[in-house]
């Protein structure tokens, strides 16, 4: 069986990472891996970006954005921000952030906005 789901993370080197996996499940829970360590790094040393003549603190700064993509047409991620917080979102060209319920955090939304049980 081929492997339907990927997941996309473009890197600051330029290089995007790139991997296919036979179920969400598995896709979602190695993506929740490599981004919680990506915000734990960004998150010790968040720092305000200048551009465009506008300062931009680290909260409205997108640092990684991780993709799921899959059969029919799945597009889901999480943006990390440049103080280390997580934000689930559907979509790709309108990216539509995961509404949270009481004490979700961003994984548990993903995992809910896209049909899997929560832990």
């Amino acid at each position: 069986m081929a492997a339907a789901f990927r997941m996309i993370i473009p890197r600051r080197d330029g290089g995007t990472e790139k991997r296919r996996f036979p179920t969400l499940a598995d896709a979602v829970d190695a993506l929740e891996v490599e981004l919680r360590a990506v915000a734990t790094v960004i998150a010790r040393a968040p720092r305000v970006e200048r551009a465009l003549g506008r300062q931009y603190e680290p909260a409205e700064q997108v640092a990684v954005r991780g993709e799921l993509r899959g059969p029919r047409g799945l597009r889901a991620g999480v943006d990390v921000r440049g103080d280390g917080t997580m934000v689930a979102f559907t979509g790709t060209v309108r990216r539509r952030p995961v509404e949270l319920h009481d004490r979700e955090d961003a994984w548990a939304g993903l995992r809910r906005e896209v049909g899997l049980d929560t832990r």
